[in-house]
């Protein structure tokens, strides 16, 4: 029986588009290019309008970014052919990966539509004005830059005063997190444990100062409590003489699973095996045991294998319906909605009814960790891990963690690097998709491996896997889990097995070393 399906065939193919995403990270804080507005519509409520990207210099750029104010009553409603965030009345737009390589002279245009009357106003295109001519002469930066305090969502921030100012601008990345008149702001929303790098710039009717050195802070719930979530591996009840969970727990002090697989049991309707009552048979049986040892679950919806539920419901409300079922079934902290197939990962309509359906989760549970986990190259993303990351980010949808898979991947010989090249690749693609820092990015990945030998016969050894870790944990990953605990044990020269991990090593070995994380 195979373990996981291989991907070769579908990993070769967005190697490329991996490697050009990854290179369109923020640009630089000043490049020689302009942006014209220009309204293209009117009618009462609002308007269309357009801006108009020009690269002035002699020399190329390879990506963009416009900032701009509107009035208080007036916000973007859509636009196209860029990304826009807002915060408060900030708008940022950056180019897509289609247009923002820019060579001298030429221009690239996006468009949008504003509800209210207000023109956009302090804009600026990479940093500089829009009109040209350098940075504006605006406010002198503001010094001091501190963090005041931490909490399990939140950051909060103070710096010096600068005369002469309208506001201050909060940033994280290019990406500006809080807009205030005070000399202090709290941002909230924050994944638990996680690592965020702020700057802060003046601004006033000529424009905005230079952003001030960085200050880094980390949120609280890192230890006690669900920071052990972090560390969850595979659990399947019912395929590969499962072992007790209690009797992993004791001998690992591992406390969370991840429970495989919540499918379709017939249309919109979750089961797990897609035959097995949400509260009764193997897996509720394992999930008790689980938690009156002191654990907890994660359930994982998809897989390799099976009737999924995203091609079966019929839109984003219906399939976060489903979802809302399984929460619901077990009072869950976390999902984890593993889109591996090509019935849902290569399938755009579907990937677009999952993030819709995970933005509608987080709405009515704010508290709930998000999870997706996803096949990768040895680069990185493929086109559809691309895809599904640049779509949540236009999309608005905050996914707490984004977690390859680094097998089964053709990763050779060595597969501490290929593995590590996969999780940089990720970071690359989700700097560029959201305007995060490298910790904020490594804050929101995650490394989901195979121990021992994969179905392509890549050997990840215990001692390969301590390095992976070792590697996760120094950046701040949020999640280090495998595949899975039914193989977490010894059966040297066994091949690829349900049962055990195929090479020497001790039971629960990798578990223990995930522990460790």
């Amino acid at each position: 029986m195979k373990l996981r399906s291989p991907r070769a065939a579908i990993f070769a193919a967005g190697i490329a588009a991996a490697v050009v995403a990854a290179t369109l990270i923020a640009p630089s804080a000043a490049s020689a290019a302009t942006a014209a507005f220009v309204r293209t519509a009117n009618w009462s409520s609002g308007y269309e309008a357009r801006f108009t990207v020009t690269n002035d210099a002699s020399t190329s750029i390879s990506s963009w970014n416009v900032q701009f104010d509107l009035p208080t009553g007036s916000s973007v409603s859509s636009f196209w052919d860029t990304t826009i965030t807002t915060s408060g009345q900030r708008v940022t737009a950056v180019n897509r990966s289609w247009n923002g390589s820019l060579a001298p002279g030429a221009s690239a245009s996006f468009g949008f539509i504003v509800t209210g009357s207000g023109d956009p106003t302090n804009c600026t295109v990479n940093g500089a004005s829009c009109t040209g001519g350098g940075t504006p002469t605006g406010p002198a930066t503001p010094g001091g830059l501190r963090v005041t305090g931490t909490a399990t969502s939140s950051i909060s921030l103070a710096w010096n005063a600068v005369t002469g100012v309208t506001g201050y601008r909060v940033y994280e990345g290019d990406a500006v997190k809080a807009t205030v008149t005070a000399t202090s702001a709290t941002v909230s929303g924050l994944a638990t444990c996680s690592a965020h790098s702020y700057t802060v710039a003046a601004y006033n009717a000529s424009g905005e100062s230079a952003k001030s050195p960085a200050v880094s802070g980390t949120t609280t719930g890192c230890t006690g409590g669900t920071g052990s979530m972090a560390v969850a591996p595979y659990y399947y009840p019912g395929w590969g003489n499962p072992p007790a969970p209690a009797t992993v727990m004791s001998a690992t002090g591992v406390k969370w699973f991840t429970m495989a697989f919540i499918l379709s049991g017939g249309g919109c309707t979750p089961a797990w095996d897609g035959t097995g009552s949400l509260t009764s048979g193997a897996h509720a049986n394992a999930i008790a045991a689980i938690r009156a040892a002191g654990g907890d679950i994660i359930p994982s919806i998809g897989g390799w294998s099976g009737n999924k539920l995203g091609p079966n419901c019929s839109s984003a409300a219906e399939l976060a319906g489903a979802y809302q079922k399984v929460i619901d079934a077990y009072g869950l902290k976390a999902i984890d909605v593993d889109i591996e197939n090509s019935d849902e990962f290569e399938n755009a309509v579907v990937q677009d009814r999952i993030l819709g359906a995970l933005k509608i989760v987080k709405q009515k549970n704010p508290g709930i960790k998000t999870i997706i986990t996803f096949g990768t190259a040895t680069t990185g993303p493929t086109s559809h891990g691309i895809r599904l990351i640049n779509q949540a980010a236009a999309l608005g949808v905050d996914i707490d963690t984004y977690t390859i898979m680094p097998f089964d991947f053709n990763g050779g010989a060595n597969m501490y690097q290929s593995t590590i090249n996969a999780a940089e690749g990720l970071k690359n693609a989700l700097k560029s998709a959201f305007g995060w820092s490298d910790a904020t990015a490594y804050s929101r990945m995650g490394i989901s491996g195979m121990n021992g030998l994969s179905d392509q016969q890549e050997l990840t050894s215990p001692a390969t896997w301590t390095q992976i870790r070792d590697w996760a944990k120094a950046r701040g990953l949020s999640r280090f889990t495998f595949w899975s605990v039914n193989r977490d044990r010894p059966c040297p020269g066994g091949g690829v097995m349900e049962n055990c991990s195929g090479i020497a090593q001790n039971n629960w070995e990798f578990t223990s070393i995930s522990v460790g994380f």
